[in-house]
């Protein structure tokens, strides 16, 4: 299987990424990958830029290099389970993740962060939970992921946490978080979690993984652009009118 969308990257913006998002386009084109979601971490944390910034992303055209640009955020969880971008930037993404990051949340127990993260899901403001495997951030993974499942939020397979050489130790916990979103009939996504343009759309640890726990292709949504729009349409996002031509 070839994954087509990225669902998770960084530009320049994000304080600690190191690509424009044309490099990001470029890259994403030379690769032969159709679409990608620009997805720079939101206010709370340090470096980011202010919310103004995706408010403003409606000047961003919709093909770059002849690449699919989808506008987005990863917005920061925070205090019981709210995320920091004001509800007025929300008509202005097509897509949004929410994470815990150490700086925003620190590192608790296992229920807080199993109820920050439900709460989170029941807000209907994220279309997916990001890097979940990240041992520092314990949770109960059934409870999560049927709640995500109930409320069609997709559950993130991060390919930089698969390499192991951030959020050590989130290799084993991934494989485990996927296969029960398998048996749960949960939505997955994928993300490259790209912080410099020539890791956009780089999948080798995620495709792996899906291909090891024979992941149901209908349940990544992130397969071809079609499923990937099919999945925002389930989440109630308005259609995208410069993106019909993908939905074949």
């Amino acid at each position: 299987m070839r994954i087509q969308v990225d669902t998770h990257t960084h530009t320049y913006a994000s304080g600690h990424a190191y690509s424009t998002i044309i490099e990001n386009a470029f890259a994403a084109s030379k690769l032969g990958l159709p679409m990608f979601c620009t997805t720079d971490h939101a206010s709370s944390m340090p470096g980011a830029p202010h919310y103004w910034f995706f408010n403003n992303q409606r000047v961003l055209p919709r093909f770059i290099h002849n690449v699919a640009i989808v506008r987005g955020c990863e917005a920061n969880i925070c205090n019981d389970g709210e995320i920091d971008i004001p509800l007025s930037v929300d008509p202005h993404l097509d897509w949004v993740i929410a994470s815990f990051h150490e700086p925003v949340f620190p590192s608790k127990d296992s229920l807080v962060h199993t109820q920050a993260l439900i709460k989170v899901i029941c807000s209907n403001r994220v279309d997916a939970l990001g890097h979940l495997g990240n041992p520092n951030f314990d949770f109960d993974f059934e409870a999560v992921i049927a709640c995500a499942a109930e409320y069609n939020v997709a559950i993130e397979l991060n390919n930089t946490s698969l390499k192991g050489e951030t959020r050590i130790g989130s290799i084993d916990r991934c494989y485990e978080i996927a296969k029960v979103a398998k048996r749960l009939g949960a939505y997955v996504t994928t993300g490259s979690d790209a912080h410099f343009c020539e890791d956009i759309g780089k999948f080798n640890k995620v495709e792996q993984l899906i291909n090891d726990i024979d992941f149901p292709l209908d349940k990544v949504i992130t397969h071809t652009p079609k499923q990937f729009l099919d999945f925002l349409a389930l989440r109630g996002r308005a259609p995208i009118e410069e993106f019909k031509k993908l939905m074949v």
